[in-house]
């Protein structure tokens, strides 16, 4: 007898439904992503027990008829693919037909669905795979598709999930998320007796972040908006001759880009505030994470991460999102333009905002790890692209296990004054009905939670502008959220630093700080890294036209190297003659440095070659290989820059002080310094008339 045999229906189940579904919110994801196919306008989530006891999904979609509901447990069962050609441009969300069934093989799954049609619903149970009943039942248009005891004949799979408190801050984040790319829909997640998100529908998505996360939240974010035509990659087009005369040319479509990105004071240790949106489609995808990386390269530090909400349209044959059993990776056919789009969207939205940091926000603004609330499929890659460093364990705790209550998700909902107790929900006769609700939390503030799962709230940080919601007053909050965003927008707008050239400089603070005035108020300005960023900039400009100033030394300068440091300064030592520096081998350990860049003498021209050398290697294993040289070039600009600045307890008379800032005001990001430092801070005037209780 051979060795090689067919396995059973119900093992090949479970082995898919290990694919797509490895904890509750993987299954709140496939609902949740088949209602917003199904054209529904309101959805509410309900979770007991952090979802391993009951998940229940109810929407006002089409729902389906009787034979329609009985396929859609079977295997590749799916109304949204025809033809194989049909793969090559998906505008769903699903479409492999794999969700109901891997769902219904491990868990006990009931859907009630109605057409506007039909006279009656139909009523299905099934467990393990097994349809038990199959009934009429009077119901609305929709479905409503309930799964209990999740993994109950896979103990193995139900061991793994985590404590209550993660599978629900996992649920909470996705379906907030989901909630903010669909502003016009109406959203509510409810676990227990408490309502986690309940978020009427709004008109934009800066209402959205407002209506969910809060003012100051949203005062921290800010907009950005791009569009660009696509190329006809792949798809040639015919020559003139062959065309029909009566048949338009080929239009590859438009690639647009909006969504929000944070000011350069707000910074994470993690890219888990980092969410991108392809086609309404929430993804992971490296390339896009680099492209966004490389938009706050020298805005930033290195090991720092901004809070990202990127929407990406386009038309659906440009994205492959056919590879991944959870469809959370795609593959884009222009890659290279899409990547240099984003990344060049981003960077020049920074440039024409140019926030101002204000002085109070930036005494709070230590970067702060996000928790990882998304589920594995969900969070960002474990690995990156070349350059950018990551984390130990990307799935940890954000924190050390003995660094205090900041170090769990449970920690993260008592900082939202939310204990998790597992409580049955009520008997369905007593529950409410679909789309109808108080909204009351009571002590419990929902948004504060969603905030937190969210990873935009650092621990024990207080909200203000809490605004309570409730069903019987949608237009109302409508209409004040429209009001907060558009008073937020007009704040941000007139907060920035267009007007560094016209403050008026008072003197120096300690010889260190520019202390000057505007009208916006007073102005406190970092000498060192202010000059540092204009060095930066010029060396950069000077780089790309071949034009950097260099000083013959009188003696060569000698400087002892390790074995490894000479490899490194091989693979640099073109990039560096181009930025100044005339260095030759002077034997085997040894460089004479003959010419080095205008502003770097004496120690400083040492300290800079051997911080260039030593940031281009890795510590534990040796030279990095194949490095971006573009990254080569900044890093080398950024240390000549920082070597050569005016230095700390430096006097400076009123003329030199007004022409830095003139300098600074010529940059394309006075935000901060080239190694992410804020260069200056804002004391607004309305700050100082609230600290002397004038307002």
């Amino acid at each position: 007898m051979g060795r090689i045999r067919i396995l059973p229906d119900h093992v090949a189940n479970q082995i898919a439904a290990g694919e797509v579904v490895d904890r509750p919110a993987s299954v709140v994801k496939e609902l949740l992503e088949n209602a917003l196919d199904a054209g529904a306008t309101r959805i509410r989530v309900e979770v007991e027990a952090g979802g391993r006891r009951l998940i229940r999904v109810a929407d006002d979609g089409q729902g389906m008829n009787r034979d329609d509901a009985l396929l859609a447990f079977e295997r590749h069962a799916t109304s949204k693919l025809r033809t194989a050609d049909d793969l090559l441009a998906i505008a769903t969300l699903g479409f492999r037909g794999e969700a109901l069934p891997s769902i219904a093989s491990v868990a006990r799954v009931t859907l009630e669905t109605a057409t506007e049609d039909d006279p009656a619903g139909t009523r299905l149970e099934i467990a393990g795979g097994k349809i038990l009943h199959v009934d009429d039942a009077a119901l609305p248009r929709g479905a409503t598709i309930t799964v209990a005891d999740l993994f109950f004949n896979t103990p193995a799979r139900r061991k793994f999930l985590r404590a209550e408190s993660t599978e629900l801050a996992h649920v909470t984040a996705l379906v907030t998320h989901y909630a903010l790319v669909h502003p016009e829909m109406h959203f509510e997640l409810v676990s227990a007796t408490h309502t986690l998100l309940s978020a009427p529908p709004v008109a934009r998505t800066a209402e959205r972040i407002y209506q969910v996360f809060g003012k100051e939240t949203l005062a921290q974010l800010l907009p950005v908006a791009a569009e660009t035509p696509l190329r006809h990659a792949g798809l040639p087009e015919p020559p003139p001759w062959k065309r029909d005369p009566d048949e338009p040319a080929r239009d590859p479509g438009t690639l647009r880009l909006t969504g929000f990105y944070s000011k350069p004071e707000l910074q994470k240790l993690n890219r888990n505030s980092i969410y991108i949106f392809v086609n309404k489609r929430l993804i992971r995808d490296r390339l896009l994470l680099h492209a966004i990386t490389e938009a706050y390269r020298n805005i930033i530090p290195p090991s720092s991460f901004p809070v990202v909400l990127l929407f990406l349209e386009m038309p659906p044959e440009e994205v492959d999102v056919n590879v991944h059993p959870a469809k959370t990776e795609v593959r884009f056919r222009q890659q290279n333009l899409i990547h240099d789009f984003v990344r060049d969207s981003l960077r020049q939205a920074l440039i024409q905002a140019r926030p101002a940091a204000a002085f109070l926000a930036a005494l709070e603004a230590a970067p702060t790890a996000s928790p990882s609330l998304m589920p594995p499929a969900l969070s960002p890659l474990p690995g990156a692209p070349e350059g950018i460093p990551l984390p130990a364990d990307e799935y940890a705790p954000p924190f050390p296990q003995d660094s205090g209550p900041a170090n769990s998700v449970a920690a993260v909902a008592e900082a939202a004054s939310f204990r998790l107790t597992p409580q049955p929900l009520l008997p369905a006769a007593g529950r409410l009905p679909f789309g109808e609700g108080t909204g009351q939390r009571g002590a419990f503030d929902g948004r504060k939670w969603g905030m937190a799962a969210a990873g935009l709230l650092r621990p024990n940080q207080p909200l203000s502008d809490t605004c309570e919601v409730t069903q019987d007053q949608p237009g109302a909050y409508r209409d004040e959220a429209a009001a907060a965003a558009a008073q937020v927008e007009a704040e941000q707008a007139a907060a920035n630093l267009n007007h560094l050239g016209s403050l008026r400089p008072l003197g120096q603070l300690r010889e260190s700080f520019i202390l000057a005035t505007g009208e916006d108020g007073l102005w406190i300005i970092d000498q060192h890294v202010a000059h540092e960023r204009v060095l930066f900039e010029k060396i950069l400009r000077d780089r790309q036209v071949e034009r950097v100033q260099r000083q013959r030394l009188l003696m060569p300068l000698l400087v002892e190297l390790k074995p490894w440091q000479m490899v490194v300064f091989a693979q640099i030592a073109g990039e560096l003659e181009h930025n100044g520096f005339e260095v030759e081998p002077f034997g085997p350990q040894t460089l004479a440095v003959k010419s080095a860049p205008v502003g770097l003498e004496g120690p400083w021209l040492e300290r800079t070659l051997a911080q260039v050398i030593e940031q281009s290697s890795e510590a534990s294993d040796g030279p990095r290989q194949n490095e971006d040289i573009a990254a080569v070039r900044t890093r080398i600009a950024a240390s000549i820059a920082c070597h050569s600045a005016i230095k700390v307890n430096t006097p400076l008379d009123p003329v030199r002080m007004a022409w830095l800032l003139s300098e600074l005001a010529k940059t394309e990001h006075p935000t901060s310094c080239p190694h992410g430092r804020p260069i200056a801070l804002l004391y607004s005037w309305k700050e100082i008339q609230r600290a002397f209780h004038r307002i």
